[in-house]
């Protein structure tokens, strides 16, 4: 039995401007996905999930993971759960040239699902690593996030981003451009997350904005302006000492550059009332600055504020279902046990 866990993210910024070539900057965070693999005796696969933020549910099927098991669950369910693990199942017993190799799997989670904190990713890359130590074929950290990717983006109709598996791999800070993908130096970040207890249509959001894209010059100008956000932002990290109580200045710059950011995702049409409310609520509790991660549509937001003043307020605010602080995960997929 392996056990191994792999941290959520958030978008510091860049969004939707990715998906057009401009860098990106997430960051994983201290809420984590822990996958358990046991090798089996037969080709079956039965996989028990506790907690997904959904109902919990065990199904047990056998042969190859591309037809969809028979289970008494609702159909979204399935489609948001088993398709990673299947996705997932497939890459690990690729890479361990094992095509029949059987698995009990557990997964728990303690990030929202659909939310724009990774918990796909954070899944997939868990699952991977704790399948091909199972059998004894460990991968290197480069492979692994390769393959979570992939399994993402068959999941995902080719939707996918590098960045979410890229940074539940690695942990800290990362730098996505296209394909190029590499940890950067950052300050423990003081975030807090607001939970709308929504999710958007990651697809129809990037085709919204591609619609966008393609009519008004405005909109392809903001595209160009998120990643010029990103790189100021990056200057700022790099910039960064240890002693986190030094970094103040460094935290309100940081603060403006996500307002600016959190501006241009709503220009371009996915924010939503409860991301913008939640967004004003941190900014006049006191944050150094806010706004939406992920695709938007509903889902969360992030903050940087280091008083605790932020989490109390987003808890009062009408439509945030939950508020908690999240720490920067500099450790990525780890062991847990094995």
């Amino acid at each position: 039995m392996t056990v191994c866990s792999a941290p959520g993210k958030v978008y510091l910024f860049g969004e939707h401007a990715v998906v057009y070539g401009e860098p990106a900057v997430p960051a994983a965070i201290e809420r984590r996905a822990t996958v358990t693999a046991e090798p089996r005796s037969d080709d079956h696969v039965r996989v028990e999930a506790t907690d997904l933020s959904l109902d919990g549910f065990t199904v047990e099927y056998s042969g190859g993971t591309g037809a969809r098991p028979d289970v008494d669950v609702p159909t979204p369910l399935v489609e948001a759960a088993m398709g990673y693990v299947d996705a997932a199942v497939r890459q690990a017993r690729a890479a361990a040239d094992s095509p029949n190799a059987g698995f009990d799997i557990t997964i728990e989670s303690d990030i929202p699902l659909g939310a724009g904190l990774g918990s796909s990713a954070a899944v997939v890359v868990a699952g991977i690593d704790a399948a091909t130590r199972a059998l004894g074929e460990p991968i290197d950290r480069r492979e692994l996030a390769d393959r979570a990717y992939r399994a993402e983006f068959e999941v995902q109709d080719g939707q996918a981003s590098r960045a979410d598996t890229f940074c539940s791999t690695m942990g800290g800070a990362v730098r996505i451009e296209g394909d190029d993908c590499n940890p950067i130096d950052a300050p423990n970040l003081p975030f807090v997350i607001g939970f709308d207890g929504g999710a958007g249509d990651t697809g129809e959001l990037v085709a919204g904005v591609r619609e966008l894209k393609s009519t008004y010059r405005f909109a392809d100008d903001t595209v160009t302006a998120i990643g010029d956000i990103v790189q100021t932002g990056e200057r700022l990290l790099a910039e960064a000492v240890p002693e986190a109580d030094a970094n103040r200045e460094l935290l309100v710059e940081l603060g403006e550059l996500m307002d600016f950011n959190h501006g241009l995702l709503a220009a371009l049409g996915v924010s939503a009332r409860s991301l913008d409310a939640m967004v004003w609520t941190a900014r006049e509790a006191g944050a150094y600055g806010a706004k939406l991660t992920g695709a938007g549509g509903g889902g969360c937001i992030v903050a940087l504020d280091p008083t605790g003043e932020v989490e109390v307020a987003l808890s009062y605010t009408q439509g945030c279902e939950d508020a908690f602080h999240a720490s920067l995960a500099t450790e990525g997929v780890r062991v847990e046990e094995s």
